[in-house]
């Protein structure tokens, strides 16, 4: 059952030096605050997984935590590459990172058969393209029925999954709305999970059609962590900073402005630098 902890608390219950995590949201409820904790703890050797590593994987590729990148696309959206990963697998700065490509149709299949318990993932995909020739994992099996020959990819069970979702109520479940990604199967595929959320409530009230909720049961740790998302958006609390998209290219590009920084805004801050993108309305009490 779910258990109300602090981001430092919840992070080092969940995930530890050589462990892999998956961090996913799709443009919408990424976990930031948990990313950037992530660093503070200075965790190294991890496995990170995630369809779209953007900003947050950046920051934590070029500070050492990743040893190998399992992804379906990478880059900072509408903007162009991120600086710190090319730097990893080009130079092997801070050291040298594996990466391990599939498509995105690839990797939510897997999801899903991490979230069912089962060894593999079965679909229709990467006919006619060269990813397999680069990615042993790639594989395919003859369906026993029709004789179709079908794409496969291991399935994705992390030892940790960490997303950001709107509201916890007091028992320990979970609400995310709006734009959803593979965020309830890559929980339900982890050994262990942690949710920061914007708000505690009590009830989570009228709920929209594309509502998702997480059963107290599925999840490890919760964390209060207003504003976590940012500077990627928490739908009904604050807007995507698009400018810092933006600037973060900059940043990133050369290894001495990324350093400083990481040192100015996330080692000598905590989550609670987080809480002035929330809406403070929104907050819980």
């Amino acid at each position: 059952m779910a258990e109300f902890v602090s981001l430092a608390q919840g992070v080092e219950a969940v995930l530890s030096d050589g462990c892999s995590v998956a961090m996913e949201g799709f443009t919408h409820l990424i976990p930031h605050a948990a990313g950037h904790e992530v660093i503070r703890q200075a965790r190294k050797r991890l496995t990170l997984i995630r369809m779209t590593p953007d900003l947050v994987y950046d920051q934590m590729i070029g500070m050492g935590c990743a040893e190998k990148l399992v992804f379906s696309w990478g880059g900072n959206p509408g903007v162009g590459s991120l600086h710190r990963f090319r730097d990893a697998v080009e130079n092997g700065w801070p050291h040298k990172l594996e990466i391990e490509e599939h498509s995105h149709a690839a990797m939510a299949n897997a999801y899903e058969a991490g979230a069912a318990n089962l060894p593999f993932a079965v679909f229709r995909g990467y006919k006619g393209v060269d990813l397999p020739k680069v990615n042993p994992k790639i594989k395919s099996v003859t369906c026993p029925y029709t004789g179709e020959v079908l794409a496969t990819v291991p399935a994705i069970r992390p030892d940790a999954a960490i997303i950001h979702a709107l509201k916890a109520d007091r028992e320990g479940n979970v609400l995310l709305e709006g734009i959803v990604g593979v965020q309830k199967e890559a929980v339900l595929a982890a050994k262990r999970s942690l949710v920061t959320v914007e708000e505690i409530v009590d009830d989570f009230g009228p709920r929209n059609a594309n509502a998702v909720i997480l059963p107290a049961w599925t999840v490890t740790a919760i964390a209060h962590v207003p504003g976590g998302a940012y500077p990627s958006y928490a739908q009904g609390y604050y807007k995507r900073a698009n400018d810092f998209y933006i600037a973060w290219d900059k940043i990133a590009r050369e290894r001495e402005t990324f350093l400083a920084w990481i040192k100015a805004n996330v080692l000598e801050k905590g989550p609670e630098a987080f809480a002035q993108h929330a809406r403070p309305s929104r907050q819980a009490a």
